[in-house]
């Protein structure tokens, strides 16, 4: 799968050549021109780095940036016009991992880019070792022998059922499952109860982990949504 890459600039010059630098080394690119529409992609899907300008319309870069740091640690790269040593201090004590003055070399970007997304990989890979088994879809990442949820990066207590739900979901992205399924799946098939205990679950969950894709399927159940995967 493709790493996204977030561009927040108000100049659609900049945003178009660094755009086409970064899908032509591979990755997915996602473009804003104001921290407002970046804020929105933030809470919703958000990239796994961004190149962030710091003088934008309404919200400023350094902004941004500080609102980000509250509950994400995900790799950022400032881009700016402003190059006095007191703007590169600034950006980077509000939580930027690097800054680059424009004008720039587009594929010097590009190679910071890659380092930190290296940087950022090697940092997970230590907090959580490849040979655990890890679900992932969207946003959310399953760490099986643990039971643990994230959402968004940000750990989440969820109940056994809870983390049965998910699991089932995750294993199988699209797919929509039945209320009588899903009692069968998570809650076994000597449970007698009404299927209102799904809804219910559900609810929880889609409270728990804001925006999750989870999708009802009217009318039958529910499904996990990830996009690009054929159902």
């Amino acid at each position: 799968m493709k790493q996204t890459i977030g561009i927040v600039e108000d100049d659609p010059n900049i945003r178009d050549i660094v755009k086409a630098y970064l899908e032509k080394g591979g990755y997915h690119v996602n473009e804003m021109e104001s921290a407002e529409a970046a804020w929105e992609l933030f809470q919703q899907a958000p990239p796994d780095l961004w190149v962030l300008d710091i003088m934008l319309p309404g919200m400023d870069g350094y902004e941004f940036c500080k609102q980000v740091r509250q509950s994400s640690q995900v790799p950022i790269i400032i881009i700016s016009a402003k190059d006095e040593e007191i703007d590169r201090i600034l950006g980077l004590e509000l939580g930027g991992d690097d800054y680059l003055t424009k004008p720039f070399s587009p594929r010097e970007l590009v190679a910071r880019v890659k380092r930190q997304l290296t940087r950022w990989e090697a940092m997970n890979k230590a907090a959580f070792p490849a040979d655990k088994e890890i679900l992932q879809v969207e946003g959310l990442i399953l760490y099986m022998e643990e039971r643990r949820a994230f959402w968004n990066e940000e750990e989440v207590e969820v109940t056994a059922k809870e983390f049965d739900m998910l699991k089932l979901l995750a294993q199988n992205p699209n797919r929509a499952f039945s209320r009588e399924e899903l009692l069968v799946k998570v809650w076994g098939e000597d449970y007698f109860g009404s299927d209102r205990a799904v809804d219910d679950l559900v609810k929880r969950l889609r409270k728990k982990l804001v925006d999750i894709p989870l999708e009802t399927v009217w009318g039958y159940g529910y499904r996990l949504r990830e996009d690009g995967v054929e159902s």
